[in-house]
């Protein structure tokens, strides 16, 4: 039998140090489970910048194609604010999207109870909260053509294009159905019907799909109207389907209704390979907070729970990738905190690596 392949981009900023905590996590699940993985290690964004003179160097574009999963930490920095817009380091996170055809963005937005006081929102409305943004990726307005700034007339003008081909839709839809048919079997597709075309399209393609999956609950909304609803009783959805704009918003709107960015994980899937899985970036929410890196007060949970998407999504080990999420609920609900989860009731401050600890002893504890 092949051993998984795993390619490890740290990246900048926090992204190293979380990602030493995941390696602790793979260690021990070779370890205790007997579950191993061929790791390999290599740059992105400004790191790669730094070396190579290109955010993300041709040949780890090469190994991102050929592995099993990609597991991200974080790019970016103020270090790398003047460079020119082609060599900054995103640029690299976004050629690995497109290049690896990373339609379907998985976003959960997962309040754990013990984390339910840290939202802006009153406790009783995101106790509990287990919701899934499914956001197209590889198209929409951040890549249709024409774009630029030109001139016209007298003045400047910036143009983005919203373009969506029917097949594009199509295809993020069926990934949201079939998501949901494995959660609450319940739907909801959002665009601007109202004002765009392409959002006629986005749904009448939505609706269409829709017929080839009668067990889902299948209901559409304005983005904006979503928007009002996440903050007003999110709970009242499961999965919820979205174009890349709007998709971009409303993660990011979900993510703080859990009350920290440092806990939310994310998966970017493509099409199934020949082994039969699809290709997959895995990666936490979080940005590369440079302000705090090698300080030892990063949250690596974001970055291990996104591992569990991997070991979920990637390699068909559903039953471990639970395992693995119990384990961090566990060390929450004892009270250990980071310092971004430090709130009025205080907790146990631990650092980075404590957390990575604590959540392999919690591992241990559950075999």
């Amino acid at each position: 039998m092949t051993t998984p392949s795993l390619l490890i981009l740290p990246g900048d900023g926090i992204g190293p140090e979380v990602m030493i905590e995941v390696r602790k996590i793979i260690d021990w699940f070779g370890a205790k489970r007997d579950l191993h993985f061929d790791v390999a290690e290599a740059l992105v964004g400004g790191a790669a910048y730094d070396k190579h003179g290109t955010p993300l160097h041709d040949d780890t574009m090469a190994r991102a194609q050929e592995v099993d999963a990609v597991l991200l930490g974080a790019v970016g920095g103020p270090k790398y604010d003047a460079l020119d817009f082609s060599v900054k380091p995103e640029r690299g996170l976004l050629r690995l999207r497109k290049e690896m055809d990373l339609f379907s963005n998985l976003r959960p937005a997962q309040c754990f109870d013990a984390l339910a006081d840290f939202s802006s929102l009153k406790k009783d409305v995101v106790a509990g909260l287990d919701i899934m943004i499914v956001r197209e990726l590889t198209s929409g307005v951040y890549f249709g053509e024409p774009r630029g700034i030109f001139e016209e007339g007298n003045e400047r003008v910036g143009i983005n294009t919203q373009r969506y081909t029917e097949s594009e839709i199509a295809r993020v839809a069926k990934s949201a159905f079939e998501l949901a048919m494995k959660r609450g079997k319940k739907l909801c597709s959002m665009e601007k019907a109202n004002v765009m075309e392409s959002g006629i399209l986005w749904r009448e393609v939505v609706t269409e799909v829709g017929r080839d999956y009668p067990e889902v609950e299948l209901s559409h909304m304005y983005a904006d109207a979503g928007a009002m609803q996440l903050t007003r009783w999110p709970k009242q959805f499961d999965v919820i389907v979205t174009d890349n704009l709007f998709g971009d918003l409303l993660s990011d709107l979900a993510a703080m209704l859990t009350g920290s960015l440092g806990m939310l994980p994310s998966a970017s899937l493509g099409a199934p390979m020949a082994n039969g899985r699809p290709k997959a970036l895995y990666e936490p929410v979080h940005g590369s907070a440079p302000d705090i890196a090698g300080q030892g007060k990063a949250n690596p949970i974001a970055c291990i729970l996104s591992f569990a998407m991997a070991l979920r999504y990637s390699f068909d080990q559903g039953t471990e990738a639970t395992r693995l999420e119990a384990a961090v609920e566990r060390v929450l609900a004892e009270g250990l905190r980071t310092a971004d989860l430090m709130g009025p009731e205080g907790g146990q401050p631990v650092s980075t690596s404590g957390m990575g600890d604590a959540i392999v002893a919690a591992l241990d504890a559950s075999i």
